[in-house]
């Protein structure tokens, strides 16, 4: 009697994945080797907390379809299976989670050059600014009075007292991973350093500077991980990508209309509320650019 036999699939133990990182998590990836646990898992992605005092601490694994965050790694691969609480590791020039090493192919960078721009045109943008987020239904998940006002007035004034007043009081306001009130934060403080450093408004840039001290001071004990790792890399003048478009609209590298409403499609509220600080970053420019002109 001939016995049949059944070839048994063996799952391998170790599987390498790969994709294309934010220059800005070079130095954390070619570190040596530290513990990490997945902090949320989504569709579209996972997120990474690394045991570290510095940041970024938190990172994102994230597929093609997911918005592309400025510490995210974009897997050509599909995500690794995890659940909330999985141990983790990351360092030694890669990411280990489950039985899967992930290893950068190449970088993209979160700042992108904007080149030189003039105020007028900064000026010139704000009306059609306006009008796209007007003519969209999706708005800022806080009432743009209180706070985010007092920001906004804070900035366009160049009153130090008033911006770092109202930034600490929009740290982790609003409900989500990434609280209405950050997300506004975040959109002012990368259109104040990118726009300011563009069109030669050392005002802007010194603003930037001071409410980026603000957020590394405060931020991890004032909002969620998360959050707090975004706030750190729009300190650095690094946002999303689709955020990014829309200085480079901004600057007159894209046209403006469909880069705004590109934003305004993120999340629930975070491409309202980003488009909100992006606005108002514009604005604080042009009104401490146009002062420094007439020696104020």
């Amino acid at each position: 009697m001939t016995l049949g036999t059944r070839t048994r699939a063996h799952t391998p133990a170790h599987i390498e994945a790969f994709g294309a990182a934010s220059a800005s998590l070079r130095a954390a990836l070619d570190a040596p080797k530290r513990p990490a646990r997945v902090l949320a898992v989504f569709p579209l992605g996972v997120y990474l907390e690394v045991r570290t005092d510095v940041e970024p601490s938190v990172l994102a694994l994230i597929t093609g379809e997911a918005t592309r965050l400025p510490n995210a790694v974009l897997l050509a691969d599909p995500l690794p299976r995890a659940a909330v609480g999985d141990e983790a590791a990351v360092g030694d020039g890669g990411i280990e989670i489950g039985r899967v090493t992930v290893r950068v192919r190449r970088w993209w960078d979160p700042a992108p050059p904007l080149g030189t721009v003039a105020l007028e045109r900064l000026a010139g943008v704000l009306p059609r600014f306006d009008e796209v987020c007007a003519a969209s239904p999706r708005r800022p998940g806080l009432n743009p009075g209180g706070c985010p006002a007092l920001l906004a007035q804070g900035c366009a004034d160049g009153s130090l007292v008033s911006a770092i007043t109202a930034a600490e009081q929009l740290m982790g306001l609003g409900p989500g991973l990434t609280p209405s009130g950050d997300d506004m934060l975040a959109g002012v403080l990368v259109a104040l350093r990118r726009l300011g450093e563009a069109a030669g408004v050392d005002r802007a840039v010194w603003l930037a500077d001071w409410l980026a001290a603000t957020v590394a001071f405060d931020a991890r004990t004032r909002t969620t991980p998360i959050s707090a790792t975004l706030l750190h890399h729009a300190a650095q003048g690094e946002a999303c990508a689709d955020a990014v478009t829309v200085l480079r609209a901004v600057t007159g590298n894209h046209p403006l209309g469909p880069a705004v409403r590109r934003l305004l499609q993120l999340g629930h509220t975070s491409g309202a509320d980003l488009a909100w600080g992006l606005r108002t970053g514009v604005a604080a420019v042009v009104a401490l650019g146009e002062k420094a002109r007439a020696g104020a």
